[in-house]
């Protein structure tokens, strides 16, 4: 007897474009979508000032201390609560290092100032306070059940008036020229260091695109075409070597290298022409992103973020002991408050009162153009990186443009609320709550 389904046309195959084929994230290229547009737009108003080497540096390095935040908000915010307090917690730390480094080692301690524990003693005290800090939020918020909102908004009040105490309202500076070299421009990689981390970075994304594609084979998952695989790793490259060479475009001002040119590898300033390169501050961003998207994806800690942020009723049920988690994710951010503070600091050169005002709406700003869902359980940490890179690109690019401050923060909230508003219509069409 035949079987009808025999007779049953066959329905072809559905032709898939060209992105569907490299399977790229539809919000991931939206993002570099608004980032070139703004890019493009601000260039063109500055006649070409804006894509510079020497502004993109600066915007690299203007970024990197909200950047660093937005990646532990990603967690916060997945887990479906929200942290008002970072750009406090950032100011205290900041407090503490200063003092530590400035007045309590070399006054109290007697270290002489230049020492090489300086500055690393005051990186672990910074440290240790952001993450006290960030448990204690976490605890009240996870085993004494009070709102996050209602916390943070507290510590927002509380600890940047704490970081005045302790320095008595002072700016406290110089800082140690170690720490300073956290800062961005104090502190860069010259370009062949740059290059050979570039290339290194090369080599390794090519081996790990390569080395996952054969690990899906080996377990008999579908895999792209390799056309589409060396495309991938072809792009991943040419941005990494792009970024590198922005960089490493940047020459140090002739008047700088005048200085000291032994500072440069120089026994000269004549015929001497350093560039900065990679900054130390955006190596650690890169480093912490990494660090993060690991612990995203592939850890049991990880996994229970995410699993409470999508059904935190479902989580408990399955034994995730979601308090703990609540303490370790807010402790987390509070470590990377104080990393944050390290780069913002010294970037300055000195410790100020107002350091990290209004960093706590640039942070959840970021995290939420960067595709992080305020209802929990969808995050990323690239995207967070990605809208601290247009916000900051924004509010850079108004400035150079002559925008006065309040517009900036007007149009600022409005590219939040629109992406909040894309961010619903794209659930609606795609089906995701």
């Amino acid at each position: 007897m035949t079987d009808q389904s025999d007779f049953a046309p066959t329905r072809p195959a559905l032709k898939r474009s060209f992105f569907q084929t490299l399977e790229l994230d539809t919000r991931l290229l939206g993002m570099i979508g608004a980032f070139i547009f703004v890019a493009v737009v601000f260039n063109i108003l500055t006649d070409g000032r804006f894509l510079t080497p020497r502004n993109i540096f600066n915007l690299t390095i203007q970024t990197a201390s909200v950047a660093i935040m937005a990646t532990g908000m990603v967690f916060v915010i997945v887990t479906r609560h929200i942290d008002l307090s970072v750009g406090a917690i950032l100011a205290a730390c900041s407090a503490l290092m200063a003092m530590v480094q400035v007045r309590w080692l070399p006054g109290i301690v007697g270290l002489e100032i230049g020492h090489w524990a300086i500055p690393w003693i005051a990186i672990a005290s910074g440290l240790v306070l952001g993450t006290l800090i960030g448990a204690l939020n976490g605890w009240l918020i996870g085993y004494q059940m009070v709102p996050a909102f209602i916390v943070t908004l507290g510590g927002f009040l509380i600890w940047r008036n704490v970081g005045w105490y302790m320095t008595a309202g002072q700016t406290i500076g110089p800082l140690d020229q170690t720490f300073m070299s956290f800062g961005g421009i104090n502190g860069t990689l010259g370009g062949p260091l740059s290059w050979a981390l570039g290339v290194t970075a090369i080599v390794f994304t090519t081996v790990m695109i390569f080395r996952a594609r054969r690990t899906k084979l080996s377990h008999g998952f579908p895999v792209k075409p390799m056309w589409a695989e060396v495309m991938l790793a072809l792009i991943a490259c040419a941005a990494i070597a792009g970024f590198i060479a922005i960089l490493t475009n940047y020459a140090v001002p002739e008047r700088v290298v005048a200085r000291d040119p032994t500072q440069f590898g120089c026994e000269v300033a004549e015929g001497c022409t350093p560039v900065y390169g990679l900054p130390i501050s955006v190596l650690l961003l890169i480093a912490i992103a990494a660090a993060m998207t690991v612990i995203a994806r592939r850890t049991r800690f990880g996994r229970y973020i995410f699993a409470t942020g999508g059904n935190p009723d479902a989580a408990e049920l399955s034994g995730i002991n979601t308090r703990l988690l609540t303490v370790k994710i807010f402790a987390l951010m509070g470590a990377l408050c104080a990393l944050a503070a390290v780069v913002a600091s010294s970037r300055l050169a000195n410790h100020s009162n107002d350091l990290g005002t209004l960093d706590e709406l640039r942070v959840i700003a970021a995290a939420v153009i960067g595709g992080t869902a305020l209802s929990g359980g969808i995050g990323t940490i690239y995207g967070a990186i990605l809208g601290a890179l247009i916000m900051q690109s924004l509010q850079s690019g108004m400035a150079m443009v002559g925008i006065d401050a309040p517009l900036q923060n007007i149009v600022v909230g409005a590219v939040l609320v629109f992406a909040v508003w894309i961010d619903i219509q794209y659930r609606k069409r795609t089906g995701l709550k």
